[in-house]
Formats: structure tokens, C-alpha cells, sequence
């Protein structure tokens, strides 16, 4: 059995070793690291084979840097710097994805844990996210351990396993551990950000997003109660119709648009590389804002920078076709533009549904991230580091309408920025958490240049 063991190891070490950055992408994608929201289900020993296939892909990495596991299954990992008297870096990734929906396996093209790898593309969950971000990083970071490098300002990578449920036992104890060690960063790099190579505003040019703020999180779960009872003598008004009433006024009633700080520094920055009338129109926001506002508001996919979003997610009643439920439930998920309070959501809606038998329940979203500078040191290190391999670009701040580990750092950092460094069209952007999610393996293979680009210029 051990001579078995001592085999599988070094064939793996060998595998590892002699397989290309796009390959190893595609062996990661093979780990199912499934986080399921029922965490009964979930498969810790995928997490540790990952991590097993980790320390024997990047080997100079797990020899050369300071490496800890924290939280079972997360990696925080410690590269000093020859200069203590600076500010380390940040950079943060995960290793969990999000489970397939049920029933929509044979959508994908290519099966979704396959790794296949065909007509110049990686196929499968966590390839944008966020396998991209962990392996991309630790290719850059080998790649420089190769050449000897060393940095003088010290660089910290910290790896939870649970951000999509969360993150409160992965980036939640990271923190915790970089807190015990004293450590406080200049700026940071989560995931979000990437270069849309179709954005109607700039027709043939790239843009790209680095995230200088989030969105913030809640969701209301709502609860009508009352009379059940034989389906032949039904109440005049039922649990599901008086939840449903609720629902539709929510979904009728959402919040009005408007123009953030980050949406507004990406169209000044915008303005001077688009021709009139748009140019003056993104000159004179505190003019044209409004109508800027209603514009996005009007598309799904430029909605969600102007609006905090209500989705109706969950609803669960009933127990038998000819039984009247006395208990009907439904969630929905909330997502805050900055400036947005919980409790403010909350007043609302509760305003909005007006029934007083429809009780309202949430948990508190804590430390949601503030918005970062755009023209601090960080952000210009992005941008170098970005345009450096893509000059076409043009780089902007940007709003992040999802969530991220970020706000598990805000502590730590004196600002965050969220931006991976992946190239992509829209439709590409939506098959995140969707289905035949994929990426290029020249946007892949950049990517990596870019994370390069970063540590480097950032440590210096």
C-alpha cells in the first residue's frame, strides 16, 4: 500500500510539473470544490485534493513562501519583503464554486467539472469563477521564484475556500490570522473586475473594469401565516395568495436609478475617448445624470450599476395538493448601491407590502466595503500592469454589482480593488454562476501576464 501511495505522488508531481498553465487550469476545474448553501453536503476531501495539487504544481511557491492553512482547507501565503518598512500587498482569490442548477447538465456544451479543453478554450465551472484568479496568481508567482526575484515590498496571497457561502469560515479566519500577525496592507486585489472587449460605449476598444466599490447584500425573508384547513373550504384570503400579493408589490415597486460615485468616475473617464453628443453627456454628469441613469436603467445588463436590484429568489408553501398551507414563505435577495442601508431597504419594503400579517426577518450583511481611491498607488499599479499587456485599453473604475471576500479585509487594507485580468464579451460574463462557463486560453494565458505584471510592479 505504501509503495502504491509513493507512486501516485510521484506520478502526480511528474503530471504536475510537465503540464502547461492552461492544462493545470483544466485539471483544477476537475475538483469538484463544490460550496453547496446546505454545507452537510458539501465534499471537504475535493478541497484537500486541490490543495494537494496545489503544492505539487507550484512547488517553488509552497518551498519558498511562508504557507499556512487556516480554516481547514484555505491558504494564506507569505512572500517578505527586503524592506520592512513597507506596506504588503494583497491578493486574494478563492477556491470554491458555485454547484450546477439541477436539470440543466446537458446545456453545457462540455460536461461542467470535464476541464475539456477545445477550439482555443477552457471549458467548465470556476473558470472565471475563480479558479482563474488562484492559479493565474500562483503561475505569476512561480514564474518570478524562477528568476530569482524578490520583492521589496512584501506580498501576501490569501486563498479562501467558502466566498460563495459567504466566506465566514475561509476569508473570515484568513483575516483573523493576518490580524494575529499583525499584518495591515497598502491596497489589495480581490476577484471582479476584468476587460469587456464589447462595450457599446467604446465600439472596437477594451475596457477595463477594476472595481473600487460592491455592492452591499440582504436578503428578507417574508412569512404569511393564517388559517389552513381541507382545500374544499378554503380561507377567503390563503397563506400563498396574501405571500403572493406581497411579492407582486415588491416586484411592481422596485428602487429608482441613480448614478453612483464609481459609475460616475467611469464615465469621466469615459468622456474624453467617445465622440459627441455622449462626450458632453459623460462632461456633465451633475447636468445629464438623471437621464444617464433612466438610460441604464432601461437594460438588464447595465441595470444593476444603477439600481439597488430586488430578486424574488425563493418560496416554499404547501404540503399536499388539496391541503390549504397555514405557513407560506418566500426569500428575496437584495443588492445595495452604495449609499443604500439595510435598514432602509428594510423600511421600505415593509412600507411597500403594507400588511402588517406578513412578517419581515433578515440578517444584517456586515462591513460592506467603502469605495476606494482611484487615483491612489494601487490603482495605478492595475493600470500599468493592465495596459502593459493589453495598451489598447482603456482602464476605468467600476462598480462591482456582485459580492466578494473583500469585506472581510476592509480592516486590513487601506483600499480594495477587485480586478482578475480576464478578457470577455458580455454573454461570455453571464455564463458566470450560469451555464458552459468558459474562458479563452489566450485571455487565460494574458491573465497570467497580468497577475505577473501586478506583483511585480506593486512590490517594487
Amino acid at each position: 500500500m505504501l509503495r502504491f501511495v509513493v507512486a501516485m505522488t510521484v506520478l502526480l508531481i511528474s503530471t504536475a510539473s510537465f503540464a502547461s498553465p492552461v492544462q493545470r487550469l483544466a485539471e483544477a476545474v476537475r475538483i469538484q470544490t463544490i460550496s453547496y448553501q446546505e454545507r452537510e453536503r458539501i465534499d471537504y476531501a475535493q478541497f484537500q485534493r486541490l490543495n494537494d495539487y496545489l503544492r505539487v504544481s507550484y512547488p517553488l511557491v509552497f518551498a519558498r513562501l511562508q504557507v499556512e492553512t487556516v480554516g481547514d482547507y484555505s491558504l494564506l501565503l507569505r512572500w517578505p519583503g527586503s524592506d520592512d518598512t513597507l506596506k504588503p500587498i494583497l491578493f486574494t482569490a478563492h477556491t470554491d464554486v458555485v454547484p450546477v442548477e439541477p436539470g440543466t447538465e446537458d446545456d453545457w456544451e462540455h460536461p461542467a467539472f470535464a476541464g475539456v479543453v477545445a477550439d482555443g478554450r477552457i471549458y467548465g465551472r470556476g473558470t472565471l469563477d475563480d479558479k482563474l484568479g488562484v492559479m493565474g496568481l500562483l503561475e505569476a508567482a512561480e514564474q518570478l521564484l524562477a528568476e530569482d526575484f524578490v520583492p521589496r515590498r512584501g506580498i501576501v496571497f490569501a486563498f479562501g475556500h467558502d466566498e460563495e457561502i459567504s466566506g465566514k469560515q475561509g476569508a473570515a479566519s484568513l483575516a483573523a490570522r493576518m490580524r494575529e500577525l499583525d499584518l495591515h496592507f497598502a491596497w489589495m486585489v480581490d476577484e471582479g473586475g476584468m476587460l469587456l472587449s464589447d462595450n457599446p460605449l467604446l465600439p472596437g476598444r477594451p475596457m477595463a473594469m477594476v472595481n473600487v466599490a460592491e455592492k452591499g447584500y440582504l436578503t428578507i425573508t417574508l412569512v404569511a401565516t393564517g388559517e389552513g384547513g381541507h382545500s374544499s373550504n378554503p380561507p377567503r384570503v390563503s397563506t400563498i395568495g396574501r405571500l403572493s400579493n406581497a411579492l407582486a408589490r415588491i416586484e411592481a415597486n422596485p428602487f429608482e436609478p441613480r448614478l453612483v460615485g464609481p459609475v460616475e468616475a467611469m464615465f469621466e473617464t469615459i468622456a474624453p475617448h467617445v465622440g459627441q453628443p455622449e462626450r458632453f453627456v459623460f462632461n456633465n454628469l451633475w447636468l445629464t445624470g438623471g437621464i444617464v441613469a433612466s438610460r441604464m436603467d432601461d437594460e438588464r445588463l447595465t441595470l444593476p450599476f444603477v439600481r439597488t436590484t430586488t430578486a424574488l429568489t425563493m418560496i416554499n408553501a404547501g404540503v399536499k395538493e388539496n391541503v390549504v398551507p397555514q405557513r407560506a414563505e418566500a426569500k428575496v435577495n437584495f443588492r445595495l448601491l452604495p449609499g443604500d442601508t439595510v435598514e432602509g431597504v428594510v423600511e421600505y419594503i415593509r412600507e411597500v407590502i403594507n400588511d402588517p400579517l406578513v412578517a419581515i426577518s433578515y440578517d444584517p450583511w456586515e462591513n460592506v466595503p467603502p469605495i476606494s481611491d482611484h487615483q491612489a498607488a494601487g490603482f495605478q499599479v492595475i493600470s500599468e500592469a493592465v495596459t502593459a499587456i493589453y495598451p489598447e485599453a482603456l482602464v476605468t473604475p467600476s462598480l462591482l454589482t456582485a459580492t466578494t471576500d473583500t469585506r472581510h479585509y476592509i480592516e486590513l487594507s487601506d483600499n480594495q480593488y477587485r480586478f482578475h485580468g480576464a478578457m470577455m464579451s458580455a454573454d461570455q460574463a453571464s455564463s458566470i454562476h450560469g451555464t458552459n462557463e468558459f474562458i479563452d486560453v489566450s485571455s487565460y494565458e494574458k491573465s497570467i501576464l497580468i497577475a505577473r505584471e501586478m506583483l511585480l510592479r506593486g512590490a517594487r
